[in-house]
């Protein structure tokens, strides 16, 4: 059976323990691909939503959800009138002592757990006949990287049978790609065991260091490196910057399984 197109009231049950909104394209019965977006640290699921509207990715659902905490008071910028609207999605707010910054690998359990088993299992793959290789993962800053650990755990966990021509051989679950702008892989989300083969998700890492790229290397076998003219680490500003996200996407939304 084919997959359903999912509506609003297969989430509704998720409003409360991951917020999110939807875009759908125009015609709804056009969704072919799947697309979960998850914001930087102190934002909010609503600029993302509005970038996910903006470049209006053909036949993909874009699923734009909150981050699973509040930024503590101490931590919202200037800017934040009411101290509403400024989320993360860490398990704690740590500070690397070394450098006095908030640690890039706070621990993303919670955050993890939502999203593959509530939202994607659930709700995707249960109620609506969708699988992980139809879902595309985009991230910016901490949302990168929560974007690429569950990349990453997904490909260390379940493993499913594929029998081709008559021998069997196991192929760890993978998901439509993963695009992270500054959010490097969290260790905490990488699998110990030792012999594991890479995960065959696809990434495009954007803005990241060297050594950034090196751990993201050792984990995925197929790795794509943009780094724009500027270095601070931003959502892309012009039609340069936009391109290359465009091109990684157009390439994974006609993927299929590769």
């Amino acid at each position: 059976m084919p997959p359903r197109i999912p509506t609003e009231a297969d989430f509704s049950d998720l409003s409360k323990t991951l917020p999110h909104t939807l875009h759908f394209p125009s015609p709804r019965e056009a969704t072919t691909s799947i697309m979960i977006l998850f914001h930087g640290l102190g934002d909010s699921e609503g600029p993302f939503h509005n970038f996910a509207r903006s470049i209006s990715l053909p036949g993909v659902l874009a699923i734009s959800v909150r981050g699973t905490s509040p930024l503590p008071p101490s931590l919202l910028p200037e800017s934040a009138v009411d101290g509403k609207g400024h989320f993360h999605w860490g398990d704690d707010i740590n500070m690397n002592p070394a450098t006095g910054e908030l640690d890039d690998d706070p621990g993303f359990e919670k955050a993890s757990e939502l999203v593959m088993n509530r939202l994607v299992k659930k709700v995707l793959i249960e109620a609506c006949g969708w699988e992980w290789t139809d879902v595309l993962l985009f991230g910016f800053g901490q949302g990168g990287s929560l974007a690429l650990g569950i990349a990453a755990r997904l490909a260390a966990g379940e493993r499913v049978t594929d029998i081709t021509g008559g021998a069997e051989r196991e192929s760890a679950r993978r998901c439509k790609g993963v695009l992270s702008i500054g959010g490097p892989l969290p260790q905490s989300m990488v699998s110990t065991v030792s012999g594991r083969q890479k995960s065959s998700t696809s990434v495009l890492v954007c803005q990241f260091e060297p050594e950034q790229v090196e751990a993201a290397k050792r984990e995925f076998a197929d790795v794509r490196v943009v780094n724009w003219k500027r270095r601070d680490v931003a959502m892309p500003r012009d039609r340069e910057e936009v391109l290359p996200l465009m091109r990684f996407f157009a390439d994974r939304l006609n993927s299929g399984w590769s």
